[in-house]
């Protein structure tokens, strides 16, 4: 009777606890615990699955037909589960493919809007919300060369009212409004980790049409995998 391949049986339970720690992470987020608990969960599941898949390939080397080291169902489940944690990988990372570790990105980077109620968020306390300047303005302008303030043909009070219901529309929640300066604030929840992200919208006159700009910017990590540049995009778009 042939012994089980130490080697197949670790890849089968690093491939276990791959798909546990994938599933748990975002499922802590999702009862309250905090997006970063969460987040560095899921990413210990996706180390645990990267190293299941070369485990579980010398098991299936180790565990061929002749060999005389058993447990080729371990190393199976092992090499199978790594090419499942693989493909997750590369979904969940698909839409950051290219752009820059920022995390914080305007319309105008001459002249970004500034958060004024943000501060007093006591998520914020202690937290500096000012535009990071140069640096992130070069990557953006790099990575990010379509996003610009947006010009709507109507008077700053329309305007106003139509970036407020466009946002609300897109799930986000309005923190502070100053209809008579054009500022507005609010968060948005990522889905899974529950990430709050803040923005600030700024509208001001030009002759008879408005001029729309954004800034979002994201409370947690060093990138944002496109989410803030996608944000804005999706504002621009519902108006």
């Amino acid at each position: 009777m042939h012994s089980d391949s130490r080697i197949a049986k670790l890849s089968s339970h690093l491939g276990i606890a791959a798909v546990v720690l994938l599933l748990v992470g975002p499922l802590l987020c999702q009862l309250g615990a905090a997006p970063m608990t969460g987040f560095s969960l899921f990413g210990l599941g996706l180390l645990a699955g990267l190293l299941a898949l070369p485990f579980g390939a010398v098991g299936l080397w180790l565990t061929r037909a002749g060999a005389e080291t058993g447990g080729r169902s371990y190393a199976i489940r092992g090499f199978g589960l790594g090419i499942l944690v693989l493909a997750i990988l590369f979904i969940a990372g698909r839409p950051g493919a290219g752009v820059p570790p920022i995390n914080d990105i305007t319309t105008d980077w001459v002249d970004p809007p500034q958060f004024v109620a943000a501060e007093d968020i006591p998520a914020n306390e202690g937290r500096d919300l000012a535009y990071p300047g140069a640096t992130f303005t070069e990557q953006q302008r790099a990575g990010y060369p379509d996003l610009a303030s947006q010009r709507l043909a109507m008077p700053p009070a329309e305007a106003f009212a139509a970036a407020r219901a466009a946002g609300e529309g897109l799930g986000w929640s309005i923190t502070f409004e100053d209809p008579a300066t054009g500022h507005l604030e609010a968060t948005d929840t990522t889905r899974f980790f529950r990430f709050v992200d803040d923005i600030v919208i700024r509208v001001r006159p030009d002759g008879n049409a408005s001029i729309v700009d954004v800034r979002s910017k994201s409370r947690d990590g060093q990138g944002d995998l496109g989410a803030n540049a996608a944000r804005i995009r999706a504002l621009q778009a519902a108006l």
